[in-house]
């Protein structure tokens, strides 16, 4: 962190919540990604009426993909791009719109049955419109263009949730429909893009650091830039058209890939450490989720799971943002890059949960029993992360008290 930002956080003489923009994203995603699960599974059982224009499956697809993870979307971005730029952070009272927007769009869409559709909408977009033009601003001040490909997704992220919102209003199930898998294959090219850079570099640090002598594969070569081109056809095939045999063989090419791709950081040589082998169990969820979904499409009756994108959904999405959220708390917040026994329970929990969720598919008989274990191992996870790291959020990084 540069001393001009030191100096500007200093002088910030509000909630120390406000002085970063991870601090109040990450923690206010963690506890609604836990809050949602619980009123999901309360709805499931007929105990919640919430008064949504969204059938109960679509609110709670969109409330994970472009709730909770819009909001991490925002702690990582508000916190990465002064690193990237070298400009100023957005702290204070700016941010504090910035998350004011964000929770008027939760609260839209929970009582969305007494608005009109284009309010709810707009309620909702204003968030993502919001941070993407600020981003915008931010890395053109900077000319910090190798970066752009990261507001290009976010643009895209954007309009996926316009177009959900679009076939919500039509009355379809838009968990199944376009908007959806726009969205969350939005997301799976930010994993791979902001992943290949994140992981390889994290795990060349701390095998440095431990004295190891592998090394993985640099980032960004050309091999890579082939593992993006091939996953963004086979996300496009796979949004566009996902009945098709030829998307299945191309997700199967693309789980070839980038499985070889993830092998070339050198994983096996972080098992010591749970704040690294995350990173590489998160990013393996990606190839995995591919094989499953191509496998579905090509072989549905070989697998029986009644939702493999779960493993993309809840698994890659879900381990890879907790392993950023922890890990860039550690940091920005002064304390050293190690997971203690806390981070290692949430993580497991996460694992569990998305395992579970992916048994309930082969096992109709005790279907509901598994998805309320799945639901309580998520609300353990995310739940965890509040309890563990919400003091860590709230408090002024030591030295930084003016």
């Amino acid at each position: 962190m540069s001393n001009t930002t030191a100096q500007r956080i200093r002088r910030w003489q509000g909630p120390a919540v406000l002085s970063f923009g991870f601090r109040p994203f990450f923690l206010l995603g963690a506890l609604w990604a836990a809050f949602a699960m619980a009123m999901w599974i309360s709805m499931l059982a007929g105990g919640l009426v919430l008064p949504t224009r969204f059938d109960i499956v679509s609110w709670h697809a969109h409330e994970f993909l472009f709730g909770y993870l819009s909001a991490i979307f925002a702690g990582f971005l508000l916190t990465a791009v002064p690193n990237w730029t070298g400009r100023l952070p957005v702290l204070g009272w700016r941010l504090g719109a910035l998350v004011a927007l964000w929770i008027s769009g939760r609260l839209a869409i929970a009582f969305s049955a007494f608005m009109p559709a284009l309010l709810v909408a707009l309620i909702d977009l204003m968030f993502a419109i919001a941070l993407g033009l600020l981003i915008a601003r931010e890395i053109v001040a900077g000319k910090n263009w190798r970066n752009l490909i990261v507001l290009v997704m976010l643009t895209v992220f954007t309009l996926a949730n316009l177009l959900f919102h679009m076939e919500a209003g039509q009355g379809a199930t838009a968990a199944q429909g376009i908007g959806l898998r726009l969205g969350l294959a939005a997301v799976l090219m930010m994993i791979s893009v902001i992943g290949g850079r994140i992981v390889p570099s994290f795990t060349r640090n701390w095998l440095v650091k431990s004295g190891s002598d592998a090394r993985p594969v640099p980032p960004m070569q050309a091999f890579d830039k082939v593992v993006l081109m091939i996953t963004l056809a086979g996300l496009a095939f796979w949004v566009f058209w996902p009945d098709w045999p030829v998307t299945g063989l191309l997700l199967l090419l693309l789980a070839t890939f980038q499985t070889v791709r993830l092998v070339r950081w050198k994983g096996l040589n972080t098992l010591s450490e749970p704040l690294v082998w995350v990173l590489h169990l998160g990013y393996g969820l990606v190839p995995l989720g591919a094989l499953f979904v191509g496998m579905d499409i090509l072989f549905p009756e070989i697998l029986g799971l009644a939702a493999p994108q779960h493993v993309w959904m809840a698994g890659a999405t879900g381990l890879m943002t907790l392993a950023v959220m922890t890990r860039a708390t550690l940091g920005h917040t002064g304390r050293a890059l190690h997971a203690d026994s806390a981070t290692l329970a949430i993580y497991l929990a996460l694992i569990a949960s998305v395992s579970v969720r992916l048994a309930a598919g082969m096992f109709p008989d005790v279907a509901l029993t598994l998805y309320i274990l799945s639901a309580l191992l998520w609300m353990g996870a995310f739940g965890g992360f509040a309890i563990a790291y919400g003091g860590l959020l709230l408090r002024p990084k030591p030295g930084m008290s003016s």
